[in-house]
């Protein structure tokens, strides 16, 4: 067996050579052939010069280069794109998830299991972090009626079939580990303690967490639109019955005046349905406006490795389709 490692890199230069240390001896431990895959996302830090000498000492690390910042998903699907093993794992580069961890991984989805998420124990992360996370997850699992575990992250293994399938799925707004759930093969979650992370620090603050949510939310799932036709079906319902209780008032009474009716039907009524339902149109719209577009989701600058001949690497300005 052979286990492929990928790593999307960004903000924790100090913690590269810590994390290659640790993954080494976890990977030797196990007996099996393997790889390491940094995809260096255009990190500020310029943390690519870090991960070339270790290429340059270690046949078992490559390093992928973008031209520019894409995003974490993106270095992922990159990494997975230039994997070749039989299991590829996806951690995150700031030692908050153990390296040791992938012994646990390994040892359950040899169990039989095509995927194995890992929770995180013990979370060392701020009160507002924590708070906004289990916020998203539950505005996520409400508007596309999943069940997600706030605790799970992109620290998992996954077969070779469950990574090529996830690689054939051709939308540009991806989320590994919504994919890797969507597939449906057996799959398992273990607990691992969660660690301090080591360097760097977040690159979720609020308004990329919001962004993110509306971006997964709407390439997954359609429920937004259908909410949509029920709140503008509740307005609708509502503005009958305020139109007929203004209008006994105004015959009976006299007390409503003339043309005061229709001016708040038509401005904070229907005007505020129809600008929110528009909008949630043009969400939609630009996923498909993206879709079309059919640019790669990422170009490759340079690649690094050495001994590999680059098996599964795509060229510079390509991108799996």
């Amino acid at each position: 067996m052979k286990i492929s490692v990928v790593i999307p890199e960004y903000g924790c230069r100090e913690a590269i050579f810590e994390l290659n240390r640790r993954l080494e001896e976890t990977l030797n431990s196990l007996g099996t052939e393997f790889e390491i895959i940094y995809v260096e996302d255009r990190d500020p830090q310029n943390s690519w010069e870090d991960i070339k000498v270790l290429c340059e000492k270690d046949p078992h690390v490559r390093g992928i280069h973008f031209t520019r910042n894409f995003g974490q998903e993106c270095a992922i699907m990159a990494g997975l794109t230039a994997s070749t093993g039989d299991y590829v794992v996806v951690m995150d580069c700031d030692l908050q998830d153990p390296p040791e961890g992938i012994k646990d991984l390994y040892e359950k989805v040899r169990e039989g299991y095509d995927i194995v998420y890992s929770r995180r124990r013990n979370r060392r992360d701020s009160f507002l972090t924590k708070l906004s996370s289990r916020m998203f997850y539950a505005f996520y699992n409400l508007m596309t009626d999943e069940e997600y575990d706030p605790l799970i992250g992109n620290f998992s293994i996954a077969s070779r079939r469950a990574v090529d399938s996830c690689l054939s799925m051709n939308e540009k707004n991806r989320g590994y580990i919504m994919f890797l759930r969507w597939l449906g093969y057996p799959s398992a979650v273990i607990d691992l303690e969660a660690q301090e992370r080591a360097a760097g620090k977040s690159g979720y603050n609020l308004v990329k967490k919001i962004r993110y949510a509306v971006q997964e939310i709407s390439s997954q799932s359609n429920k937004p639109l259908t909410i949509a036709i029920y709140v503008g079906s509740l307005f609708s319902l509502v503005s009958l019955i305020m139109i007929i209780y203004l209008l006994i008032r105004h015959f009976f009474d006299g007390s409503v005046p003339e043309g005061w009716i229709s001016l708040m039907i038509s401005i904070y009524l229907v005007g505020g349905i129809i600008l929110m339902v528009l909008g949630i149109h043009g969400i939609y719209v630009g996923n498909i406006f993206t879709e079309v577009k059919n640019r790669p989701m990422y170009v490759i600058e340079e690649v690094v490795s050495k001994v590999y001949e680059k098996p599964g690497l795509r060229t510079p300005g390509k991108t799996h389709q």
